[in-house]
């Protein structure tokens, strides 16, 4: 396909119910392709974009799902004000995507729906538990519903997101679901900020400071493998960047595989979160 093909290809169709979305999803199957899921929030940037084109290479047909999901923002968050952007995010979609599955709340959470799934163990212990307590019980819950709704061969998932992947994959591994999850690597500013929906939010002067928290990690790990001590470095960065004005919620290293305690003879993973005004930043970065 060319350029200039791909470019003006229109929008991929809708999906508005489950009953279309298998309808679909079931002539490909009939056809023997290959089915990817890449599930999203909407608002797309270039990090949406590049798992997509991911779902791409490895398989047949790609459905994207947007769904602003209301069981994973706990009160005060930014639900109502999350950025909704449908139009111009199916455009954006039509190079790569074969269809989009675009659920209202109700068709997701039906009248009487009280089935919500619980995760234990190190992946959901800390982090972002502590300080969006019952977030990853409504993101589990609303990805376990896509991919039983899709039923894909793979998902695609973002590393920046990292404790999310490794939630979801205990949880598909868990419920022995037949689906591959896989992640795709953080796309990062040319400055280094990784790419957000949130970013919008960032006034100039929040902006122009976003990438110290990047520049910061980079520094632990840096120091890390040169065997400095953690603790010390941790605290060290962390002090840097709250003189930044940075209001740190976690600078942590953990085991990159089950985010437990880190081991030094095994690969670790730094995970951060701070805020930036109202803004709040996650990052992570293998050691």
């Amino acid at each position: 396909m060319s350029d200039q093909t791909a470019t003006t290809r229109p929008a991929p169709p809708i999906a508005e119910d489950v009953a279309a979305l298998r309808a679909r999803v079931g002539q490909w199957r009939a056809a023997g392709e290959r089915v990817a899921l890449v599930p999203t929030m909407g608002a797309l940037h270039e990090g949406h974009l590049s798992l997509v084109r991911q779902g791409r290479a490895k398989a047949d047909r790609v459905v994207v799902s947007i769904f602003v999901n209301p069981t994973q923002f706990g009160p005060g968050e930014d639900l109502a004000r999350y950025p909704r952007t449908f139009e111009a995010d199916c455009a954006a979609l039509a190079p790569c995507a074969d269809l989009v599955f675009a659920p209202q709340a109700q068709a997701m959470y039906p009248p009487g729906s009280s089935s919500m799934i619980s995760l234990e163990g190190p992946a959901t212990a800390g982090l972002e538990d502590a300080f969006r307590p019952g977030h990853f019980r409504g993101v589990a819950t609303v990805v376990a519903k896509l991919l039983l709704q899709c039923g894909p061969d793979i998902a695609l998932f973002g590393e920046k997101d990292y404790q999310q992947l490794k939630v979801i994959m205990r949880m598909v591994a868990d419920l022995f679901m037949p689906v591959t999850i896989l992640g795709g690597e953080t796309v990062r500013e040319a400055d280094g900020l990784a790419l957000s929906s949130r970013n919008r939010y960032l006034a100039a002067d929040e902006r122009a400071r976003a990438p110290q928290l990047y520049a910061a990690m980079q520094r632990c790990a840096k120091a890390i493998v040169a065997g400095d001590d953690p603790a010390t470095v941790l605290t060290r960065e962390e002090a840097a960047l709250v003189q930044a004005g940075f209001a740190v919620d976690y600078l942590a290293l953990r085991d990159a595989e089950s985010l437990g305690e880190p081991d030094p003879a095994r690969p670790r993973r730094l995970l951060a979160a701070a805020k930036l005004g109202a803004t709040r930043l996650i990052d992570n970065i293998a050691v």
